[in-house]
């Protein structure tokens, strides 16, 4: 008789809150736990409240806002879907800080040639940009290179507000004045206190043309983000013949269990900018340079997205790969893996140990992180951003089944070692690879 066999008439040995509030994820997650985990090993509830005791073994899966973190931090027996500090990660600004930082103790870290610095400063308002760039080196160092230089041969930044996420925000600049043009613009098209519709908008609703044109529901209110980040834009990127030369970017979703192991979900997504690639100088339409498919339009997103294994193995160009791996890869794709999977572990490694205050894994936790990947020309996969709660619906239905084997994935490596059930993966599995393992003294 076996030990799932023997517990058929004892006690559950957790509970299970799960409640994603998301229609996509939730039916996706509860499979994964109902096909991987013995009925009699959990109970499904839906409050804290119906726990026989405080210190009832509880899984909490659910939004970060409803986590109740408390219970959580009390409860040495409760397991989170979240990390309740992690802004050195996730906050635009704070990521340039840790990679920054991290470099230089670290001189020879994988981050020097996987991140691009950035230039990171504070506005409330467009008229203070001067005052804001003071110590703005690097920026206003290109802005004298870029003086009497035509588009096509000045470099190029992008410009993110460092707390937006879902792509609003995002620009592309290569004078102080078309910086200031943007700031300007936003202030134009900030909508009144009574205008409901404007500001009730979501990202998803965005009309984004090029860096001119206004529409009344894409703006950034400056003085409420405050925080930006300009990094040099990358140029030219990987095109791929088969995708019209289209620009994309790649997503790859990865858990951070405990204090602290990492793991990069081998199958990764493909996202495509909706029109062919060129360079900035040539054309600054952000439809050709954006490959946030949360700003397509609806009919624009068919075929954005693709698996990222599926993609040709050949490009024409690229024979050489850089690779992190031992063994030489044997397609381009190998060698992207390879630098992403050192990249990431890195990172993280970078925000446990030299931002604690702003990292703060916990033993009773785990997170699922989307973390964006470009790939330029060279065949160099850039660190773009960290994502926490990434938006699995941008996945689409054709390839739900790489968000479900994601969650398989969270239920072996996560769930069953902390409660101790059989079948357990602490050190990975073919499609999770773990890419970290610190001991951060945390119990």
């Amino acid at each position: 008789m076996s030990r799932n066999d023997l517990r058929a008439d004892l006690d559950p040995l957790f509970y299970a809150l799960i409640d994603y509030e998301d229609a996509y994820v939730q039916p996706l997650t509860l499979a994964a736990f109902k096909s991987l985990l013995p009925p009699s090993s959990f109970k499904l509830i839906n409050s804290l409240s119906e726990c026989p005791s405080p210190e009832t073994p509880v899984l909490q899966f659910r939004a970060y806002e409803s986590l109740d973190f408390e219970h959580a931090l009390e409860n040495s027996k409760s397991l989170i879907n979240a990390y309740v500090i992690r802004k050195a990660l996730i906050r635009k600004h704070y990521l340039s800080t840790t990679v920054s930082n991290w470099i230089v103790k670290h001189p020879t870290s994988v981050l020097k040639d996987h991140f691009k610095p950035a230039v990171d400063f504070e506005l409330d308002y467009a008229e203070f940009l001067d005052d804001a760039l003071v110590e703005a080196f690097e920026l206003r160092a290109s802005f004298e290179q870029n003086e009497g230089k035509g588009p096509s041969e000045r470099q190029w930044w992008i410009l993110k507000p460092g707390m937006s996420d879902r792509g609003q925000g995002i620009r592309l600049f290569s004078t102080e004045a078309e910086l200031q043009s943007i700031f300007k613009d936003w202030e134009i098209d900030e909508p009144s206190d009574d205008d409901e519709d404007a500001r009730s908008t979501s990202p998803t609703d965005m009309n984004v043309g090029s860096n001119a044109e206004k529409d009344s529901s894409d703006y950034i209110i400056t003085s409420q983000l405050r925080h930006f980040v300009a990094q040099p834009y990358i140029h030219p990127p990987l095109l791929l013949p088969s995708f019209q030369n289209r620009k994309f970017h790649i997503r790859t979703y990865v858990l951070a269990v405990g204090a602290l192991s990492v793991y990069v979900y081998k199958p990764m997504l493909a996202l495509f900018a909706t029109e062919p690639y060129r360079a900035p100088g040539e054309d600054i339409n952000l439809k050709a340079h954006l490959t946030n498919t949360c700003l397509q339009e609806t009919g624009e997103r068919e075929g954005s997205v693709r698996a990222f294994w599926d993609l040709e193995d050949t490009i024409p160009g690229l024979e050489s790969f850089k690779s992190s791996a031992p063994a030489q890869p044997s397609t381009w794709k190998e060698a992207v893996f390879s630098q992403i999977c050192a990249t990431t572990g890195e990172v993280f490694e970078a925000a446990a140990r030299g931002m604690m205050v702003h990292f703060q894994p916990l033993p009773g936790a785990f997170e699922l992180y989307g973390l964006d990947f470009l790939v330029d020309a060279e065949g160099t996969a850039w660190l773009l951003e960290v994502n926490a709660f990434p938006d699995f619906r941008q996945t689409g239905d054709d390839l739900q089944g790489v968000v479900q084997g994601l969650f398989e994935e969270v239920v072996h490596v996560a769930v069953k070692p902390f409660f101790d059930i059989e079948g357990g993966k602490e050190e990975g599995s073919e499609r999770m690879v773990k890419v970290l393992d610190i001991d951060l003294g945390r119990r």
